[in-house]
Parts: structure tokens; C-alpha cells; sequence
């Protein structure tokens, strides 16, 4: 077997497709956000302003984020010294579950290292805890959760994307006494659409299933303490297991489930993905609790966020530029094709100082290849009047079709 010619195959597949994924060197500067420093392959800096970036609301360079990592940093150091059964639990971790089981109105939350942790572990452990499990899967749902129901062994169902009907077809026709679970998510982070919670909420308690939702991309953001879409639509109550990110809209790293006591307790003692992982750094979890605790007072920076996406939606709408829209803060533009789209994004950055990195397959399907932009409360009009200039003369430029909106 040549494996350095297998490599370079499957490397050169990626090249070929328009689609091989670059890193780029980007320094973010404490205080001054969006803007950032390029490090070129040349050597050379140049400035940019992120607009792909995660930290939703600026939260990983709050003071009081800050603040509560130097404290506890300085107080016991950096590691955490191990698993969470060897050394690794601390006030810190154990302060962070406190606020997080809070948040959503749950008995326990458990954390783990990141949400795609927390995802995988937890739905691979559950056929363990309910054997003979169902698992009814939306087609869309991120991929941590799909290699957590495909790792699981037990039996799974994947239900068209957002479709109640499909799903009630698919419950309808199993077993009425197996145990089941349904796993969908509030806001899908490609189109930045919102799953029908109350209607699954309904069919899971017609057919005596349990919730399992994924509020990645809306903790922090939706509610009127941050507690997600689940918060804002008071239904947090109804959905049995809570999965979230600390290292989004909390601007920090790790995520979590929150759940009733027993649940998370029974996760905490057989998941491999928990129980063999170090645990998050104190100055990590101390700094999540402190982002926690903040934003669940701070609903003005959340007005001022969705207020920021309102607005680069009305914006690139009034180019004519194909933007999807459900309502959500993500703002997709779809460009169509791997090769326009990375073109677009490489002239973004090196003409005009503006980040955004493509989204190609597989990450979403053939032909829906686009930028996908994150407004923040710290993108303000500069920001936003030099984005909407670049992208109006490059979409020209590449002579890409305005004609319609894609949604």
C-alpha cells in the first residue's frame, strides 16, 4: 500500500472540488472586536474585521469574563489536574453546572469539554441506560449528534428536516413500548431556521418519547435570561435533556447537558467521553459561570444583536443578493458553488479586510455553498457600511446571479 499516495489523493480530491479547507491566522485584540490582525504565509500583518466568529456577543472579552479567569487562574493555577473522577472537580466546574442547571430551569447540568462532546457522549450512552432505545433523528441535526446516534448500536430513524408529519410516520409505525427519544435542534446554524418544539414536545408526549434538543447556536442569545429558544417560548419544561455551548454566545469553551439529577447522573457515570476526559481548565469554567451569570441580566446586549442581524438582512436584501432568512440571527448568503464561494471569501480578506470563511460540503449539501455572516452587537455602522460595499461590487465582479432570494 502507497499511504503517502493515498493521502495525496484524498488531499487532492478536496482541491479539485473547490472545497480543501484553509486555516487562517487570525489574532483577535482584547477591547477591540471585531477587528483583528491577519498573519499572511508571507510573514507580513494586515487588519481585518471578523465576521464569521462565534463569540456572538463579544462575551469572550467582557471584563467580568475576564476578571473571574485572572481570579481564578491566579488562585489555583491552570489545569485542572485530571478526569473529573481523579482530581479534576473543582468549585469552579461544580459553580458552572450550578448557574447552568439554573439557567434552564433543570434539576442538574453535567459539563463536558465542548458541545460536540456532550452531543456524542450523550447519545451514545443512552441505548446503554434504555436498552432497545429508538432514536428519531432530524435530518439536519449537526454532526456531533449524528456520530453520537450512529455510535450508539441501537436503532435509530431520520425524520425529512423539520417535517412533524414524517416524524408522527416514523413513530407511528414502531413499537408503541419501546423506549424512545427524539433529538432535534432549536436554531439549525446553516439556514438559521427554528425546529418546531412545541408540535415534537406534542408527538413525544403522544407517543411517551423523550426530548433531546440541541440550543448550540441559541443559549445565551434567546430567552429573557439567555436560557435559549426553549426559555423564550416556555417550553424548557417539556424538553427532558438540554444540550448548549459555553463557547459561543458565552464567548469562553465547553459545553454541557442539563437534565433532571438522574439523568445527568446517570450520563456522569457510564459515558466514556465524560468520565475519561480532563476536565475544562478552572479559569475556563470559572469564566463560563461569570458569562453565564451576566448575560442572564443583559438582555439589552441580546436586543442589540438581534437588532445588528436585522439589520445586514434588510441590508444585502436590498442588493438583491440571495440571503436566507427564518427569522434567526445567522445570516447565510448563498453563493452556490465551492469555487465562487472560496473566491469570494480569499477577496473578501486579501481586497477588503473582511473575514468570512466559506461553507462548502459537507458540512451543507452540493449547490447550497455560501458565506454564512454572524452580526454582533460590536459590528456597528463602519463595519457594517464597508461588508455590504465589498460584497455589492464583488458579487458583480464574479458575476453571480441576483435575481432571487433563496429564502
Amino acid at each position: 500500500m502507497d499511504y503517502k499516495a493515498g493521502l495525496d489523493d484524498a488531499i487532492g480530491r478536496l482541491h479539485s472540488e473547490g472545497r480543501y479547507r484553509t486555516f487562517i491566522d487570525i489574532a483577535r485584540h482584547k477591547g477591540q472586536f471585531p477587528h483583528a490582525t491577519w498573519h499572511k504565509p508571507d510573514g507580513t500583518e494586515a487588519p481585518v474585521t471578523v465576521w464569521c466568529g462565534n463569540d456572538y456577543l463579544g462575551m469572550g472579552q467582557h471584563p467580568a469574563v475576564l476578571g473571574a479567569m485572572h481570579e481564578a487562574l491566579d488562585a489555583v493555577g491552570a489545569g485542572s489536574g485530571g478526569t473529573r473522577n481523579i482530581s479534576g472537580t473543582t468549585v469552579y466546574h461544580k459553580r458552572l453546572e450550578a448557574e447552568l442547571a439554573d439557567l434552564h430551569g433543570k434539576e442538574a447540568a453535567l459539563l463536558f469539554t465542548s458541545a460536540y462532546i456532550a452531543n456524542d457522549a450523550t447519545l451514545s450512552t443512552l441505548p446503554r441506560l434504555f436498552p432497545g432505545l429508538i432514536i428519531y433523528s432530524d435530518a439536519l441535526n449537526h454532526a456531533s449528534m449524528i456520530e453520537g446516534v450512529r455510535r450508539n448500536g441501537g436503532a435509530k430513524r431520520i425524520f425529512r428536516h423539520n417535517d412533524i408529519a414524517h416524524l408522527r410516520e416514523l413513530l407511528e409505525a414502531d413499537d408503541p413500548d419501546a423506549p424512545k427519544l427524539i433529538a432535534f435542534e432549536s436554531v439549525y446554524s446553516m439556514d438559521g431556521d427554528f425546529g418546531p418544539i412545541a408540535e415534537i414536545c406534542d408527538l413525544a408526549e403522544e407517543f411517551g418519547a423523550l426530548t433531546y434538543i440541541d440550543e448550540v447556536h441559541a443559549v445565551g442569545m434567546y430567552g429573557p435570561r439567555g436560557g435559549g429558544v426553549t426559555e423564550r417560548d416556555d417550553l424548557a419544561h417539556r424538553i427532558d435533556i438540554i444540550n448548549g455551548t459555553l463557547g459561543k454566545a458565552y464567548g469562553v469553551m465547553g459545553g454541557y447537558i442539563a437534565a433532571s439529577t438522574r439523568m445527568c447522573d446517570a450520563v456522569r457515570s457510564y459515558a466514556p467521553g465524560f468520565i475519561f476526559t480532563t476536565s475544562l481548565p478552572p479559569s475556563v469554567a470559572a469564566g463560563a459561570a461569570a458569562s453565564v451569570a451576566h448575560l442572564k441580566t443583559d438582555s439589552a446586549l441580546r436586543e442589540r444583536h438581534q437588532t445588528q442581524a436585522r439589520i445586514l438582512k434588510t441590508r444585502l436584501r436590498g442588493l438583491g443578493l440571495p440571503l436566507i432568512d427564518h427569522g434567526s440571527h445567522i445570516v447565510p448568503l448563498i453563493v452556490g458553488d465551492p469555487v465562487h464561494t472560496k473566491l469570494l471569501s480569499d477577496m473578501l480578506l486579501a481586497d477588503h479586510g473582511i473575514y468570512v470563511q466559506p461553507i462548502n460540503f459537507p458540512t451543507v449539501p452540493r449547490g447550497t455553498e455560501r458565506l454564512r455572516f454572524t452580526p454582533s452587537p460590536v459590528h456597528g455602522p463602519r463595519e457594517m457600511d464597508a461588508l455590504v460595499q465589498a460584497l455589492d461590487a464583488l458579487w458583480s465582479h464574479c458575476a453571480l446571479n441576483r435575481a432571487e432570494l433563496a429564502g
